[in-house]
């Protein structure tokens, strides 16, 4: 990453003072502090697979491919079946497929390509990803060479659209549990595919509804009277002039509450029948006689191995999520600096929305927490590309690759709401006009916190893993042992809860307050702090759940489910935490000073917030003191003012052309709105013909 933050002289944004009384300086030269390198930071932003971004964002340039807003949906879903053949056209399809099938096997650079399409219209990067990164890697990924020779060509070049029929209505993220059923029949050498009842349903389909030709579809596979658990099967839904094939039911989900370039629908399979050929047997085969067989013993390993192919769907949103929160920040915090409100106080011009304080607070530390995301998606979408490429596919490097994005994924999303909600506030009215995006970027990224695993589903399987890593502590260690890390624990919790730290902090908390806040909560005090959190929280579920081995299992069910939120907050923590140290591992690797200094003021401020958000567990568990703690909101307003100044460079270094934003907000037209006024009210009152106000009239009256 080095290499890629250039040292230079950055341009200065000349911005004019708000009348005489701007609360920051709003030039380098005031500022007296160096700038980002604007170009380098939009390196580091765009991340190991910048080009490939690059190039998609030079193709969503062309109008063809950007949501027109308030278009009714029937004419969105097929302008955006319209643009997926235009992707087709760019070659955008080929970047994950085999060299043998025309692709270019390149997984890192798809998903990244993929991702930048959320910044034309969400829906075409949704479609895209049901077409190529859910059907078709369902195909690449769980399906064998003869599957790849027939299918692969059609499913690129979108001569054969496809569905992904995994989530069911009655059952979401346990995809274990669903009832469609693939039962074998050796007579025919057939898989009879069936819908046993309403809640076996296949919902919420991209592509189901209308376009679809086939579907990739999970059921229980079922031979010689045994279930040996989900499979996936290839099954044709429609014929070439778009008629439902015999045995299939399709219904339109209709209107959503975003995305609606998507013909989202329903399938359900009455005994429709598919050759043997149709089972997509790479952890699973079934023989002519019907015999069973598979390469992974245990069931439950198999079926986590057969999803696992599928994760980059949640690292695709987790990348997705994050450009999407960009946009947002981008347009909010440009407007910020050129929408002028109340004067000062003191009769002078009126000042612009990003020189008060609490527009400051609303806004600088959501920009952190996203610069953050960036870094940590990078380095989730590099893990992703090891393991599929075959660079480092092994076992324990899926099984991380599956945490990471577990954890990233619903932090993501969850600050995409969040972000642009904020965002959308604080542009006031303007922000709920359709036509500058905010609200249809929430719409349509709403969902994104519910499929591909709802949130909470996943921070539980993250939960899970830091418990098992946990317990791997103690595992062959004796009674002694156990006996010394009880001991160590109990005195960590004096040492935190008794006052020895809160001591340390007071002592130092005599002198200034805000130097020693700022020496006492720099890189290592927050790692610390925040690393300390997601250790203590993890122990203490591990002690709670440790009667359950003594449990009967209804018992062990019970008392777990007592600790679910607990374990699901420490996962919260530990992707928290994940995402701090991505930010901290991209700033240490700068190499122009000044830009350095400044992103490492906005990690701060990141950490800062974090700490901030959960300063109730810190003062109960004993990790900062009163003082400590109430200071920890007093530098968070200092380091917005710090940062002040550089919010432009910082959005600006997001990269993003007018074709991408296109909100008229942000496109300079309220810088010249309001230019006009102030030009009308110099003129006015150089003319001598400006009328004297009732409150000065009064003044002179009563004089």
């Amino acid at each position: 990453m080095a290499d890629a933050v250039r040292t230079k002289k950055p341009a200065v944004h000349k911005r004019t003072p708000a009348g005489g009384a701007p609360t920051a300086p709003h030039t380098a030269e005031e500022a007296a502090e160096p700038r980002i390198d604007v170009a380098a930071v939009t390196d580091l932003l765009l991340g190991t697979w910048a080009e490939t971004r690059r190039e998609a964002r030079e193709m969503i340039k062309d109008p063809a491919f950007w949501r027109i807003e308030g278009q009714p949906m029937p004419e969105h879903r097929e302008r955006v079946l319209t643009q997926l053949h235009l992707l087709v056209e760019h070659g955008g399809s080929r970047r994950a497929m085999p060299e043998a099938y025309g692709g270019k096997n390149d997984n890192g650079a798809n998903l990244a390509g993929f991702q930048e399409l959320v910044l034309a219209d969400p829906s075409l990067q949704i479609k895209s990803g049901v077409q190529w990164g859910l059907f078709g890697s369902a195909i690449f990924q769980l399906g064998t060479e003869k599957h790849h020779e027939k299918w692969l060509e059609a499913v690129i070049d979108l001569s054969l659209p496809g569905a992904f029929a995994m989530t069911e209505t009655g059952h979401g993220s346990d995809v274990a549990a669903i009832g469609t059923t693939a039962t074998y029949d050796p007579d025919t050498e057939e898989f009879v595919i069936h819908t046993p009842f309403r809640g076996a349903y296949k919902d919420y389909l991209g592509n189901a509804a209308l376009h679809g030709k086939a579907a990739t579809v999970f059921a229980q596979l079922i031979t010689g009277g045994v279930n040996y658990g989900v499979h996936c099967f290839f099954v044709p839904i429609r014929d070439d002039e778009g008629a439902m094939l015999p045995g299939i039911v399709s219904e339109d989900d209709g209107v959503k509450g975003g995305l609606n370039g998507i013909d989202n629908g329903r399938l359900a399979f009455d005994h429709v029948r598919v050759p043997r050929f149709n089972l997509l047997d790479r952890y699973g085969q079934v023989a002519a006689d019907g015999s069973y067989t598979s390469d992974i013993a245990s069931p439950g390993r198999r079926f986590f191995t057969m999803l696992g192919a599928l994760v980059q769907g949640r690292v695709s949103l987790d990348g997705a999520s994050t450009t999407g929160t960009a946009l947002a920040l981008h347009i909010a915090l440009t407007y910020a600096n050129q929408r002028r409100q109340f004067d000062s106080g003191a009769g002078t011009e009126e000042v612009v929305l990003l020189d008060y304080g609490k527009h400051q607070r609303r806004l600088l530390p959501l920009l952190a927490q996203n610069y953050a995301q960036f870094f940590s998606h990078d380095e989730l979408l590099k893990k992703f590309d090891g393991v599929f490429s075959g660079r480092a596919d092994t076992p324990d490097e899926r099984e991380d690759l599956e945490t990471l994005a577990a954890a990233l994924k619903p932090l993501s999303t969850w600050n995409a709401l969040a972000t642009i909600q904020e965002a959308r506030e604080a542009c006031g009215g303007s922000g709920f006009l359709a036509e500058n995006r905010m609200v249809g970027l929430h719409q349509d990224l709403d969902v994104y916190v519910t499929f591909e695993g709802d949130n909470n589903v996943l921070l539980q399987l993250v939960g899970k893993r830091l418990l098992s890593d946990f317990a791997k502590q103690f595992k062959g260690k004796d009674a002694a042992a156990l006996a010394r890390y009880a001991v160590g624990q109990t005195a960590g919790k004096l040492f935190h809860g008794a006052g020895l730290r809160q001591l340390g902090q007071a002592v130092a908390d005599l002198g200034s307050t805000a130097r020693s806040v700022e020496l006492g909560l720099r890189e290592e005090q927050q790692h610390e702090l925040l690393a300390g959190r997601v250790e203590q929280m993890v122990a203490d579920v591990a002690a709670a759940l440790r009667p359950a081995s003594k449990l009967s299992p209804a018992e062990a069910a019970a008392l777990f489910n007592t600790h679910q939120a607990e374990l699901i907050e420490a996962a919260r923590a530990h992707g928290e935490l994940l995402q701090w140290e991505a930010f901290t591992d991209g700033v240490n690797h700068i190499a122009d000073e000044g830009t350095r200094r400044v992103l490492t003021w906005l990690r701060d401020l990141f950490g800062l917030h974090l700490i901030e958000k959960h300063l109730a567990w810190y003062l109960i568990n004993g990790r900062l003191s009163t003082q400590r703690a109430a200071s920890v909101s007093r530098y968070i307003d200092r380091l917005c003012a710090r940062l002040h100044p550089h919010a432009q460079d910082l959005v600006d270094a997001y990269g993003f052309e007018p074709e991408h934003v296109r909100a008229p907000i942000a496109s300079g037209a309220e810088r010249q709105r309001q230019d006009e006024a102030r030009e009308y009210y110099r003129a006015l009152a150089a003319s001598g013909d400006a009328p004297v106000s009732e409150k000065s009239l009064k003044k002179k009256q009563g004089a």
